[in-house]
């Protein structure tokens, strides 16, 4: 799957999964706006796996569910 994707349809399209995206377009906050999604799973470390094969110049990582409460999250 190589599908130019807005942030929006991604979050509706993968409900709770992790998102390797390729080639982000992003704001001035480095938020993505766009990108080619290349994998997504609901297994983080899929994702991680994916992205060390694949090696692209510059990608970003979503994920699209509710973090958990007690979690912390490193930006």
């Amino acid at each position: 799957m190589e599908k130019v994707m807005t942030n929006a349809e991604i979050e509706s399209e993968f409900d709770s999964e992790w998102v390797l995206v390729i080639e982000p377009e992003t704001n001035e906050q480095l938020e993505v706006l766009k990108g080619k999604v290349v994998h997504h799973s609901k297994d983080r470390d899929e994702v991680y796996r994916k992205a060390i094969a694949v090696r692209p110049k510059r990608f970003a990582i979503l994920y699209t569910g509710e973090i958990p409460e007690g979690s912390e999250v490193v930006v």
